[in-house]
């Protein structure tokens, strides 16, 4: 299988597998929560009660996951993967859950207080105004939220720095810095990404990737680069705001007149559709992840480091060699590794 020994096919198995077991059972746990929440009555008025629904939905879903929570956090932590102690996970966990929370009361205070005021004409404005949100964060993500977990240094090598900035002048995407987060405070495993859009947009390598020889690292930055040439997150930012309009049309269609008891019920509307949707935007990403990647190699030119960097990832990282069908077309948003590599 393009390389990969029957070991490091077993070994991923078994390290994918029950995690697997755990983001299904994190979905049915997550369903089973929002249907007792139907039943919540709220108290005040209703501008209060806006802020109370949300606010009591975002803090049990987060006590009711934490078990599997700490169960992904132990499973990585025996596989070699995590290096953080509990202390530390747990700020974390209690960091994402309050962004998560403060973005969930205002999002549904904003829905429940246009359905209260236009209450004709509220699934018009509400569209609008979510997919500006999805707008704003994708903008504001990369200087607000990303610096809450990590923190983002220039990358220091000089020589390594006028080589990758060359590399992105001759793709035609200039950056004004590759900046390093400092992954290795967390994991063991190596990463990069773009972000942003506008004034906002970046190229984030993991700190974690710097012990990659150079020649691999010019290719990870060429396929990011090759993100921003062919306008991927943009494309990606355009369809989630209709994805979060079309969220609200679909409401209207189940709440003609949502209130804030009907909190549960929107966040469960929000659910299915994000499973139903689910399919084609990993369809997506893996077409846009294997435009990157042809990209990578007609840039750099160098197939046996394009080969060696993805052999490498996926034996450092445990990528699932061989996922179960049905997961990989439903959720998966990058090619397995074998495939990257046959397509050469």
């Amino acid at each position: 299988m393009s390389g990969f020994t029957h070991d490091e096919i077993e070994r991923s198995r078994r390290y994918h597998r029950p995690r697997y077991a755990a983001l299904v059972g994190g979905l049915a746990l997550s369903v089973a929560t929002l249907v007792a929440l139907t039943w919540l009555p709220l108290p005040g008025p209703w501008w209060l009660a806006g802020l109370l629904g949300p606010a009591i939905a975002g803090v049990v879903l987060g006590v009711v996951r934490l078990p599997i929570a700490w169960w992904r956090y132990r499973h990585e932590l025996a596989w070699g993967f995590s290096k953080q102690t509990p202390r530390a996970w747990a700020f974390d966990v209690a960091k994402e859950s309050a962004i998560s929370t403060l973005l969930l009361v205002g999002a549904l205070w904003s829905l429940f207080a246009l359905a209260h005021w236009f209450p004709h004409g509220w699934p018009w404005i509400a569209a609008v105004a979510a997919a500006l949100l999805v707008l704003l964060l994708g903008f504001v993500a990369p200087v607000l939220l990303e610096p809450v977990f990590n923190k983002f240094e220039p990358l220091s090598n000089a020589e390594l720095a006028a080589r990758l900035l060359a590399l992105a002048e001759r793709a035609g995407a200039p950056v004004r810095a590759i900046l390093v987060a400092d992954a290795s405070r967390r994991t063991t495993k190596a990463n990069a990404y773009v972000s942003g859009i506008g004034s906002t947009r970046r190229v984030v390598l993991w700190d974690t990737l710097l012990s990659t020889p150079e020649d691999q690292i010019a290719v990870v930055l060429a396929h990011e680069l090759g993100h921003r040439v062919h306008r991927h997150v943009a494309i990606l930012t355009g369809l989630l705001m209709a994805g979060a309009a079309l969220f609200v049309l679909v409401l209207r269609l189940v709440l003609p007149h949502p209130v804030p008891e009907d909190t549960a019920l929107v966040l469960l509307v929000g659910l299915v559709l994000q499973v139903v949707t689910l399919p084609a935007g990993a369809g997506l990403s893996r077409r846009f992840e294997r435009t990157a990647d042809r990209f990578s190699l007609e840039l750099t030119g160098d197939e046996p480091a394009y080969r060696a960097l993805h052999h490498d990832l996926a034996v450092t990282n445990l990528s699932d060699l061989r996922p179960p069908k049905w997961l990989y077309y439903w959720s998966f948003s990058h090619p397995t590794p074998p495939e990257r590599l046959g397509s050469t």
